[in-house]
């Protein structure tokens, strides 16, 4: 059992390995960014790969949300204390936001885990202050307030992670910050602006969706309106998927979906398994999402309950963290689901 004095010894020893001034190196930053942006996009479904460049192509901040390998690469010619943890990988600020729990409580934290691995913990906090120095700069904020959302970020982070040292197992494990925290901490220029999100986390619902996404067809049954580029059905002649996809040699989508949703049960606690028994599958669509996510897998199945109400599940793609070629740490999870 360590103490909190010895993990606070721990934390200045490990200074001792990386001081903070040689926390302020860029890293591996004499490289050519295009084949490690080809590199990321093997493996994904290669007519989406030019969307994704395209996304990308948006802004500067884009081009920075959608590819995480890059700075893995420069990262890993850093300095570092030695104290590897599990890490978000992806640590950006577009990857926060608010997100409804399985209680429905309306809770705000990171909501994005594509890139989970251990490693360093600077990491996740260097690629979380280089998103809002580069989304600043892409708002022409100016430098003094590039400077200043960072400092005040980096402050909230070392005042919140003393907080939980301080803090036992259990006050940690159920930790959150819930909407009603925001509120009781936004400044004046910024409530309103959290009231808004709040009034429209409240209103996204599945059946709020479905009249956005969904059609009848000729016999009458819902199914998933196909939007090129960022919604298509595997089968038909709208399919975005190379011609020889494996997906493509099934006859129709629904073994997939067996398949998927078989495995998905039995990681369910027996209540949640109960609820999703009620629910009767419609359609499944491949959708689009994101900006680095694009061209990976990842489907909606429209499913609806005996008086038609949805339900709508997202079924994505787990790749190989970007990190794992980079550190040393290596991960213990069985697969990357």
């Amino acid at each position: 059992m360590t103490s909190l004095k010895d993990r606070m010894q721990q934390g200045k020893d490990a200074r001792k390995q990386c001081s903070r001034s040689a926390q302020a190196s860029t890293g591996k930053m004499n490289r050519d960014p295009i084949p490690l942006i080809k590199a990321s996009s093997q493996g994904r479904v290669e007519s989406l790969v030019e969307l994704r460049y395209g996304r990308m192509l948006v802004s500067p901040f884009t081009f920075f949300r959608g590819n995480a390998l890059l700075q893995a690469h420069d990262l890993s010619g850093t300095a570092n204390m030695g104290l590897n943890v599990p890490i978000c990988g992806d640590c950006h600020l577009m990857n926060f936001g608010g997100f409804a729990t399985p209680e429905r409580n309306l809770l705000f934290s990171v909501n994005d885990f594509d890139e989970a691995h251990p490693g360093p913990w600077e990491w996740d906090l260097k690629r979380l202050a280089a998103s809002f120095v580069v989304a600043a700069r892409d708002l022409r904020h100016g430098e003094s307030v590039e400077e200043q959302v960072c400092r005040e970020m980096v402050g909230a982070y070392q005042t919140t992670l003393l907080e939980c040292a301080e803090q036992s197992t259990l006050e940690n494990w159920y930790e959150s910050i819930s909407y009603n925290d925001l509120l009781a901490q936004a400044r004046k220029s910024t409530l309103e602006h959290v009231q808004r999100a709040i009034e429209k986390a409240e209103r996204r619902t599945h059946a709020e969706l479905l009249p956005k996404i969904s059609e009848r067809d000729a016999h009458g049954r819902l199914i998933i309106r196909d939007d090129l580029p960022e919604i298509f059905h595997l089968h038909k002649n709208t399919t975005l998927l190379d011609a020889e996809d494996d997906w493509l040699r099934l006859a129709d989508w629904r073994p997939l979906f067996d398949t998927f949703m078989r495995e998905y049960r039995s990681t369910l606690q027996p209540d949640r398994r109960e609820l999703l028994s009620r629910f009767h599958v419609q359609d499944l669509a491949f959708k689009v999402v994101g900006v680095g996510s694009v061209g990976t897998r990842c489907l909606v199945a429209l499913l609806t309950d005996d008086q038609e109400f949805p339900l709508f599940l997202q079924l994505k793609e787990a790749r190989r963290s970007v990190l794992a070629d980079y550190v040393k740490s290596k991960s213990r999870v069985r697969h990357e689901g």
